[in-house]
Formats: structure tokens, C-alpha cells, sequence
């Protein structure tokens, strides 16, 4: 018996240990940090820089709420890229991924973070982004994009945005990516309070497009550095900027074109600056008045051609008279070059 009551005594005490071990070998698991980076538990931030990694790191700790990859080698974001040991980053809220040479993002790239709220992926050279590259970021409220989206990847990345996972979407800037329009497809689906198209190419704002700014009046859209042509296909986004507040910097929006308005800028544009049925009235007006210098033209030989008879004989009037004329201016030279004449006249 007092083997058995020394053997339960055991048994009590080596219960919690075993338990206090192996919380302390999950802790110890779960502060390893990955290679080449800095982690800090208190602020639950992990910063991998100028590494030479191709991929994500696998060992990320499940604390981590701001995860920076910078300066690395990671060309392709495949599916369920930060994905820690196949298990979801819970408490990620912020992502970071800028000048990591990124070409290609995966479909269901960024699986497994379910509360990302911000999404950083500048200076990347994005060539390839798929339709279902953002699925599943149903909490994200930023996502950058400044100088990254090549031009090959111009029309998917419209088809990437264009998805109900970006239905909470607050911030979207892509600036810098030589876009010639506004690649949303549509504004409604989001709840945008800022986009940044600052330093693109966009030389227009089509009228549907402004159709959608009236209608989301929270929105806020960043346009200076843009190559405007200021003709009359902007007078649907020239009226927008003068009876809205919605773009911030509407005073240093430039016009590019043509070379008389070069560089003034759209807010003093005058009203038939832009106005095509001016435009066209000008045309009109140009062409009528050819067309009744033709008439005119065509009039006058008709009657030239009607009054060939009577229009010869004038004709032959004048030049008998003119004959007759030269006769006497004839005579009297001859009379005064001869003095015989000359003093017979006397």
C-alpha cells in the first residue's frame, strides 16, 4: 500500500510538470524568429530585410500582427503564401511587401489572413496578378500599389480589383503605373474614401466615370501629375472639378494638350475651352461658308456661260474701240515726229 500511495504521490506531482513542460517547449517554439529577420514580441512586429530568399518564410511566429519583407528576392507570391505551417495568421492586421522584386501574384495568394488590414505592394515589377489574387481579404481596409503594375498587367489588375473580398476596401493608391484610366470597373462594390492616381498616364476622365464620382460623394480622388488633354472630351470631368470637392488637388492639375493650354491649369479653363458644341458649330460654319463660295462660284460661270454671245460682242466693242483710239494716238504722233506736217497744220 505504501508502494501504491507513494506511486499516486508521484503521479500528482509529476501531472503539472509534464503540463508546465510542454508550455514551455510551444513557448519557446513560437518565439523562434526566422532567418535574416528581427522580431519583437511587444509590438508584434517581424522585419525580414536584404535577404536572399525566394520565398516567404515558413517559420512566421502566429503573434505576429505587422509582418515587413523588404529588399528580397520573392518573384512569385504562390497560394497560401504566408500561411504559418499551413495554419492562419490570426492576428496579422498589416502586411508590408514593398521592393521585393515581385512579378507574379498567385490565385489565393494571401489565403490565411483573415483580419489583413493593410496590404503594401509598392515598387514591386507586378507582370502577372490574378483574377482571385486579393480573394478572401474581406477585413482589408489599404491596399498600395504605387509604381509597381507593369504595363502587361494593366487590365488584370482591373480584373483583380473587381471582387466582393474588396467590398470593405477604404484606401487604394496606385500611383506611379503609367495607367490611361481609371481601372476600377466599377466604384460601388467598394467602400473607397481615397484613390490615388497621382503621376499616371491618364490623359481623360470619361463621362461614365464621372457619372460614379457623383455618385460615391465620400470618395476623395488624388489626380495631379497626369498628361490632361484639354479638349472637348473633358467637359463632363471639367464640370465635375468645378462643382465638386472631391478632388483634393484639383489645383495643380495640368493641361498637356494641345500646345496652346500647355501647362494651364484645368481649374482656369473657360467654359468653351471644353465645349465641343462650339467646337462643332465652328466646323459647321467653315463648311457653309465654303459651300456658298462654291455656289457662288458656280453661279457666276453659268451666267458667263448664258451671256457668251452678248458678253463676245462687248467684247469686240471694246477692242474696235480700242483700235480706233490707237489710230488718232497713231496720227498724232506721226504729225508731230514730221515738221512738214507740222507747219502745213499751221
Amino acid at each position: 500500500m505504501g508502494v501504491t500511495s507513494e506511486h499516486f504521490e508521484l503521479s500528482d506531482v509529476a501531472g503539472p510538470v509534464r503540463l508546465a513542460y510542454r508550455l514551455d517547449i510551444a513557448m519557446l517554439t513560437d518565439d523562434v524568429c526566422p532567418s535574416s529577420c528581427i522580431c519583437a514580441r511587444d509590438s508584434g512586429t517581424v522585419t525580414c530585410s536584404d535577404g536572399e530568399d525566394t520565398e516567404v518564410p515558413g517559420d512566421i511566429p502566429e503573434w505576429t500582427s505587422t509582418l515587413i519583407l523588404k529588399g528580397r528576392n520573392i518573384s512569385t507570391l504562390q497560394r497560401g503564401a504566408f500561411m504559418s505551417n499551413g495554419t492562419e495568421m490570426l492576428e496579422m492586421t498589416t502586411l508590408s511587401l514593398s521592393y521585393n522584386g515581385i512579378q507574379t501574384i498567385e490565385p489565393y495568394a494571401f489565403l490565411g489572413l483573415p483580419r489583413l488590414h493593410l496590404l503594401d505592394l509598392s515598387h514591386n515589377r507586378l507582370e502577372s496578378i490574378s483574377t482571385r489574387a486579393f480573394h478572401g481579404l474581406l477585413d482589408l481596409r489599404s491596399l498600395y500599389l504605387n509604381h509597381s503594375v507593369l504595363p502587361e498587367a494593366t487590365a488584370q489588375l482591373s480584373n483583380a480589383l473587381d471582387t466582393q473580398s474588396l467590398r470593405n476596401l477604404h484606401r487604394l493608391e496606385l500611383a506611379g503605373n503609367n495607367l490611361k484610366s481609371i481601372p476600377l470597373m466599377s466604384l460601388d462594390i467598394y467602400n473607397l474614401h481615397a484613390l490615388v492616381l497621382i503621376n499616371n498616364s491618364i490623359e481623360s476622365i470619361t463621362e461614365e466615370n464621372v457619372t460614379s464620382l457623383y455618385e460615391q460623394m465620400r470618395l476623395r480622388v488624388y489626380l495631379s501629375l497626369n498628361p490632361f488633354r484639354c479638349n472637348c472630351e473633358l467637359k463632363a470631368f471639367y464640370y465635375w472639378l468645378k462643382n465638386s470637392s472631391q478632388c483634393p488637388d484639383a489645383g495643380r492639375l495640368l493641361c498637356s494638350e494641345p500646345e496652346a493650354k500647355r501647362g494651364i491649369p484645368l481649374e482656369k479653363l473657360r467654359g468653351e475651352d471644353v465645349d465641343c458644341m462650339d467646337e462643332n458649330l465652328e466646323a459647321v460654319s467653315y463648311v457653309f461658308l465654303g459651300i456658298v463660295l462654291a455656289l457662288i462660284g458656280v453661279v457666276f460661270l453659268m451666267v458667263l456661260y448664258l451671256n457668251r454671245g452678248g458678253i463676245k460682242r462687248w467684247l469686240n466693242n471694246i477692242r474696235e474701240a480700242c483700235r480706233d483710239q490707237m489710230e488718232v494716238y497713231h496720227y498724232r504722233y506721226e504729225q508731230d515726229s514730221d515738221p512738214r506736217l507740222a507747219n502745213v497744220a499751221v
